[in-house]
């Protein structure tokens, strides 16, 4: 038996339509341009109200929504171009490290000036010229 032309018409544009708009979403997220319900429906030429009533592709818009409303009001950052959390941990690891080399240079460098300062006021009080007696 075969099925009915109306229903498999319909079955190919429901299809059609999904896949319209998960290309929108990639091309949106991939050129760092904000994720919405609109966006999404006006880049894919098709209804919001059809994309509220997928499960699948509006947690999806949720999702990425929400990954960058932190962004700033001048743009999200694209997807190619955002930090990872590994890489993050690795900037932070860096500049830890790097804080603590200046800590122990400062700290010698101090340490050094004490010396200097210290020899030199002895200095002056061997040989008399210390104005502070």
């Amino acid at each position: 038996m075969r099925p009915d032309p109306l229903s498999e018409a319909a079955a190919r544009r429901h299809e059609l339509t999904r896949a319209r708009a998960i290309q929108a979403l990639r091309e949106l997220d991939r050129a760092g341009t904000p994720v919405t319900f609109a966006a999404v429906a006006s880049a894919a030429r098709i209804s919001r109200s059809w994309l509220y009533t997928q499960p699948d592709i509006s947690d999806h818009i949720r999702r990425l929504r929400r990954k960058t409303d932190g962004a700033g009001s001048a743009g999200a950052i694209p997807a190619g171009q955002r930090a990872t959390d590994a890489s993050l941990r690795a900037r932070l690891t860096a500049a830890l490290a790097r804080n603590q080399r200046l800590t122990d240079e400062n700290t010698q460098l101090r340490r050094q000036l004490a010396r200097a300062l210290g020899e030199q006021r002895s200095s002056r009080t061997r040989s008399g010229n210390d104005p502070d007696p």
